[in-house]
């Protein structure tokens, strides 16, 4: 089976101290579309009171806990374990990608090392979590669009309406140049091609972020482009392309 065929092997790497056990559920169907997670380990310190709450997640999703006693108040005694056993990983090339969940800065150079050997790195973390180690990751996922409607957390999954994503500056701004990058002599771009390009100038870009599930949702509901669905050659699929409206 070639390397297109096959599935991709994932390293999923959890810092319980930064993750709830709430979101386990979740977040693995969301690791389930870039891959199989090869490997499950979650890193604490399991004696503490803290962390009582993920026993059910980790026998039900059988997640590998790996204990780490804090030897000295203060020190981040997890990170150290979670990144040397990352390394030893990557060392067995084995793998085709690696799923670092948390919320802390502490993981940027591992991501940047692991990316340096040519491996994809996915990060998973809360809207807290430090520029640096969301732009080391080659897509990085806000764990909060993950969690469940019930739960009381801020409001995430009401979609933004067209007036409020014209709002967004900054969006707008990646949106138009990551189609203009994208777009041949006429302007029009294919969305595939658009989404490629806004993950590589944005790793944290998600239309879920703005309460949209697809790309092409969200580029409808802002109205600054125009879309035109072509037929697929042999296929009852569309190929969706995309101009921005200034375009004539």
């Amino acid at each position: 089976m070639s390397g297109e065929e096959r599935q991709k092997r994932l390293a999923v790497l959890i810092d319980a101290d930064n993750t709830q056990p709430s979101i386990i559920e979740p977040l693995l169907e969301e690791i389930a579309k870039y891959g199989v997670s090869s490997v499950r380990r979650i890193y604490g310190d399991w004696t503490s009171p803290n962390l009582k709450g993920w026993k059910d997640a980790l026998l039900e999703f059988a997640i590998q806990p790996i204990q780490q006693f804090a030897y000295t108040r203060g020190k981040n005694a997890t990170d150290s374990a979670m990144i040397i056993d990352a390394m030893d990983l990557l060392y067995t090339e084995k793998f085709d990608g690696y799923c670092i969940v948390s919320s802390d800065s502490d993981f940027t150079r591992l991501s940047a090392r692991i990316r340096e050997a040519g491996v994809t790195v996915y990060g998973f973390g809360e809207h807290k979590t430090p520029k640096a180690f969301v732009r080391a990751c080659d897509k990085f996922i806000y764990t909060e669009i993950l969690r469940k409607k019930d739960e009381k957390e801020p409001e995430v999954h009401q979609s933004w309406s067209s007036r409020d994503l014209k709002r967004d500056t900054r969006l707008v701004t990646l949106l138009r140049n990551a189609i203009e990058d994208s777009a041949d002599e006429n302007g029009w771009a294919h969305l595939g091609t658009v989404g490629q390009n806004l993950a590589n100038r944005s790793p944290e870009f998600d239309p879920r972020n703005y309460g949209h599930k697809k790309l092409g949702d969200l580029i409808r509901v802002i109205g600054l482009f125009e879309i035109d669905e072509r037929s697929a050659e042999n296929s009852p699929a569309k190929n969706i392309y995309v101009r921005d409206k200034r375009r004539k």
